[in-house]
């Protein structure tokens, strides 16, 4: 059939010449693009799929640059730190030579006093001066802010907590286990008693932690003076003694000076020198298990140990016993009256009173230990912005003034003495005051700058050393999945040029000779 008016397959090669021509179009802007998905029509899931991913890609690079900021500041934090551990030490040196009194002249001491002073400055000083961006580290800028501490809290450290915006933790402790002091009892049933000799000498071995002391005591010798020999050597041994009065006797206790397992004494008889067994004479352990502490309480019901009796001349003791406590609902590492837990969302250390140590039961009552109410560096290590992606770290106050913080005496808590107790004129001066009491104060700073050291560097290295490597991986399988979706596979696209430009060419041809079909009707006209 031949009609003029109508030409099907004109229109025919005009629709496939069109549908060739997009083809080749979206061909070519594929592999001009590097892009598979240019625009929402291209695959509108994939899109969507993409868009996210860009959109998670770009976080994940945000928190990579926050994580290594941190380590930036970290490391600001560090070297501060390690100057102040630096001068520690040297204050140390200074204290222990200080102590050769025999042998150094007052201006000598007094030179080393200026040093210590000048040291102390220098501790303050950097303290103040050590920044990132403006921002002080080392002055208790980052140091977590508590309130309504209980007073059966002898020192806390916040070293980390995750706090929900304009939100605080509550701090619950409860003492599950007592912590106990070593402790063994003597009963002399009075003086010392040898019966009549007069040149016997009743001789015991006193040990505990940090050594051991033979003491002798003469016919006569009254308890007093047996306390007294055993206090006289109470910083080499680690054992202080003193009275015990029960309702049927008196007795003289030797305890650990300090609480925990790693505590003990050790009463060992040397010589008994006849000093006899009659009226429960002898060594008591401390009495296990009830409410009591052991320390409190000697074992009258057991057996007792007579002084010329086997066990006594191979040596009676006896452990003390760490704290147990759970804190949050998180069972406690504990350590003497010390006790910290360290979870994701709160990492804390508090030291208990001896009151509330050696006492079972909910810390400060029903409001808690301590409440944290804000404070603390707080880091944004994840791509999305909740509490599960920051991490919080404190960084307390390395001052003079704030570091040591120990009992050098016997007045409890009123007795705390710190690094700025050394300067000339305080109780701990070199010149006159304790050198005992201010070596104990350097060692304790010492302990907690290596300690917050050590935290940030297990902060550097676990958490955001660990966070950059996992951010990193998650970025490349990120940007590899949406590559998948969204980039264009070249050698797919210039198979799919070629073929496009053939169909192309050859519906051109084709439309060509469609145009010229309908002259052949003019035939019919001559």
């Amino acid at each position: 059939m031949s009609r003029i008016n109508t030409n099907v397959a004109s229109q025919i090669a005009q629709r496939v010449l069109t549908s060739n021509s997009k083809t080749l179009n979206t061909t070519l802007e594929r592999l001009s693009t590097g892009l598979r998905i240019n625009r929402g029509k291209d695959d509108p899931a994939g899109l969507i799929a993409s868009e996210n991913l860009r959109g998670e890609k770009t976080a994940l690079s945000a928190a990579i640059g926050n994580a290594e900021r941190t380590d930036q500041l970290a490391n600001i934090a560090e070297g501060g730190l390690q100057e102040v551990s630096g001068l520690l030490t040297e204050l140390q040196g200074l204290i222990t030579a200080t102590a050769n009194s025999a042998g150094l002249s007052q201006e000598e001491k007094q030179a080393n006093q200026l040093q210590i002073d000048s040291i102390l400055q220098t501790v303050d000083r950097i303290a103040d001066a050590t920044n990132f961006q403006g921002v002080k580290l080392l002055n208790g800028n980052f140091d977590f802010r508590t309130s309504a501490v209980s007073g059966g809290i002898t020192s806390f450290n916040v070293n980390g907590a995750k706090l929900a915006k304009g939100g605080s933790i509550v701090v619950q402790a409860l003492v599950t286990t007592s912590a106990q002091q070593a402790a063994v009892f003597l009963s002399t049933n009075g003086n010392v008693n040898l019966n009549g000799s007069n040149t016997g000498l009743f001789t015991i071995e006193v040990t505990g932690t940090l050594g051991s002391r033979e003491l002798s005591f003469a016919s006569g010798a009254t308890q007093e003076a047996i306390i007294a020999a055993v206090n006289t050597f109470t910083d080499v041994t680690g054992v202080k003694a003193g009275f015990f009065t029960s309702a049927s006797s008196n007795f003289l206790r030797l305890q650990s000076s300090e609480f925990g397992k790693d505590s003990f004494v050790s009463v060992k008889v040397v010589n008994d020198a006849g000093i006899g067994t009659a009226g429960g004479i002898g060594v008591f352990r401390a009495r296990d298990g009830g409410t009591t502490p052991d320390a409190d309480q000697p074992d009258t019901a057991g057996t007792v140990q007579t002084f010329n009796g086997t066990a006594a001349k191979n040596g009676v003791r006896d452990a003390g016993q760490d704290i147990a406590v759970t804190i949050n609902g998180v069972s406690a590492t504990t350590k003497g009256r010390n006790a910290r837990i360290n979870t994701d969302f709160l990492d804390v250390d508090i030291t208990f009173n001896t009151s509330t140590a050696t006492t079972r039961g909910l810390v400060g009552g029903s409001t808690g230990a301590l409440s944290i109410i804000g404070g603390g560096a707080e880091f944004q290590l994840a791509s999305r912005v909740d509490i599960a992606g920051k991490v919080a770290i404190g960084i307390q106050d390395v001052s003079a003034r704030r570091l040591g913080g120990i009992e050098t005496g016997s007045g409890g808590s009123n007795s705390l003495r710190f690094l700025s107790d050394l300067a000339a004129g305080k109780l701990l001066n070199v010149v006159n005051g304790d050198l005992a009491g201010a070596q104990k104060v350097v060692s304790e700073a010492i302990r907690q700058v290596s300690s917050t050291r050590g935290r940030l560097g297990a902060f550097q290295k676990n958490t955001v050393g660990a966070t950059i490597r996992s951010l990193n991986i998650s970025l490349e399988n990120s940007s590899a999945a949406e590559s998948v979706i969204r980039d264009a596979d070249f050698a797919s696209e210039t198979a799919s040029l070629t073929r496009s430009q053939i169909l192309q060419s050859a519906s051109t041809n084709v439309l060509g000779l469609a145009n010229q079909a309908p002259q052949s009707a003019l035939q019919l006209l001559r």
